[in-house]
């Protein structure tokens, strides 16, 4: 452990970056905006994954794995899972146990730690919605007790205006916010503002027995309930995307501070996600999930690679170029980290990653020390993101290369001939023996493979057509 060291974090909810002052060190706890879980998860839902579970290790380290509470909800009741429900025929209860499995397998095979209740309970730590809809009832009619909230027609809403300081986190007002919203516009409001805590279910929608009927809970007054029963009413940190910042936060604080709780001291959230410089759209058809990559041969620690190479709250831009220098990169430091311990003692970017997650910087160090060939150090540094683990090694024992747009594989001894190649080629050239490094291409080109060379040394890739035995006839 480190206490000593300065964690500086970037609040939303001051606009500026704050030293962060748990509430108590020894019991450091943090909350973070989970998936609607009806189907599976897409490049974008992994951005927050990464982002917090960089943070939680970050915690783990200065407080010790034991001082640190990290929770992460599931909505498993949502109109979304209804209407998938609905379209296949299957049980609701099926979808939400199988995509679950799904999200942790996925997020597992990008170097996700499972959050945990102190390093412990990590299944309480990752609370489903519809096992606490008891403490939501028990809220919403403490807010109607309160006179923040109103029954109507089988609903039950909140009365935005009953709470002053509500946009104070995404920095809008009320009347701003009705002139520039699509609100739901329904005769049971009292104003266009307010929104649902509680709605009816009919027959074949999920529903719970409430003083207001039967029904199920509006989506915001999850996270609010589900916060206050595992981490109290005040806590340090609450995370996500900032497309969750209104209203879903919004609502969230609202409803949380009128039911007496002071809820959340640091509100962090990670910007979007782009694909080729575009918004990811299933009608651009750069629409992919964590599983599509992970199928074709791209491996879970390149996909972190390239999440972790820009900060978190910049716009971050999803490349088949940066995919490809990623793999290149890890391959390199894997083989010179290969046979190394790790030596925590030897990191030299904690106080990085402690000044607003600077991921990008962190990187930045690790390809110093790799040109230093400081292997211990680069391994302990790559262990505080989640980088060069062993839970995320073996992928290297195949090149994967691309040919024709598909992946194909070369097995380990194959890689190796042509690296081995490759530098006595590049040996040649420095002796200036160029009629040996041009033998040696030509013999690789007729072979099918294509070769680039670069600023770092040589890379390659399968051609369309491919035959290895023509590099036989290079000794």
């Amino acid at each position: 452990m480190t206490r000593d060291l300065t964690i500086k974090l970037h609040n939303t909810k001051t606009r500026k970056k704050e030293v962060f002052t748990p509430i108590s060190e020894d019991d450091v706890r943090m909350y973070v905006c989970g998936p609607t879980v009806y189907d599976r998860a897409h490049i974008g839902n992994a951005r927050p994954v990464i982002v917090f579970d960089v943070l939680y290790r970050l915690l783990r380290e200065v407080y010790g794995p034991d001082h640190v509470t990290y929770v992460r909800n599931f909505t498993d009741v949502d109109d979304k899972i209804n209407a998938r429900a609905a379209e296949s025929g299957r049980d609701i209860g099926q979808i939400t146990d199988e995509t679950i499995d799904w999200y942790l397998e996925d997020m597992g095979a990008i170097g996700a730690l499972r959050p945990s209740i102190k390093g412990r309970d990590h299944d309480r730590a990752m609370p489903r919605a519809t096992a606490y809809v008891a403490p939501m009832v028990a809220m919403i009619e403490d807010l109607i007790e309160k006179g923040h909230a109103y029954a109507a027609e089988g609903h039950v809403l909140f009365r935005v205006r009953s709470y002053a300081e509500y946009g104070a986190l995404s920095g809008r007002s009320v009347d701003d916010m009705i002139a520039g919203a699509r609100v739901e516009v329904a005769p049971y409001k009292e104003d266009p503002m307010d929104f649902v805590l509680w709605k009816p279910s009919d027959a074949d929608t999920p529903g719970w027995d409430s003083p207001w009927g039967r029904g199920r809970p509006g989506w915001h007054i999850e996270c609010s309930a589900m916060a206050h029963e595992l981490l109290g009413a005040q806590f340090d940190i609450h995370g996500g995307g900032n497309d969750l910042t209104f209203p879903h936060h919004e609502n969230e604080i609202a409803q949380s501070k009128c039911a007496g709780h002071d809820f959340a001291n640091v509100w962090m959230h990670n910007e979007m996600l782009q694909v080729e410089g575009k918004k990811m759209s299933k009608s651009l058809g750069n629409f992919f999930t964590v599983r599509d990559l992970l199928d074709q041969g791209v491996p879970g620690e390149v996909i972190r690679f390239v999440f972790l190479s820009t900060h978190y709250r910049k716009p971050m831009d999803w490349t088949e170029k940066k995919r490809l220098e990623a793999e290149k990169t890890l391959r390199k430091w894997r083989q010179l980290t290969d046979k190394v311990a790790i030596d925590l003692s030897q990191e030299c970017a904690t106080e990085a990653l402690a000044d607003d997650l600077n991921t990008s910087e962190v990187i930045m160090r690790m390809h110093s020390l790799a040109r230093q060939g400081e292997a211990v150090a680069l391994k302990a540094t790559a262990s505080l993101i989640g980088l060069l683990t062993d839970e995320l090694g073996g992928w290297t024992d195949t090149k994967y290369v691309k040919s024709g747009g598909l992946y194909v594989g070369a097995n380990a001894e194959v890689a190796d001939r042509i690296d081995e190649l490759l530098d006595k080629r590049q040996k040649a050239k420095e002796g200036k023996d160029f009629q040996t490094a041009d033998r040696i291409r030509d013999i690789l080109n007729e072979a099918g493979i294509i070769i680039s060379d670069g600023k770092e040394g040589a890379d390659w890739e399968f051609g369309s057509s491919v035959d290895l035995a023509k590099l036989d006839g290079l000794a």
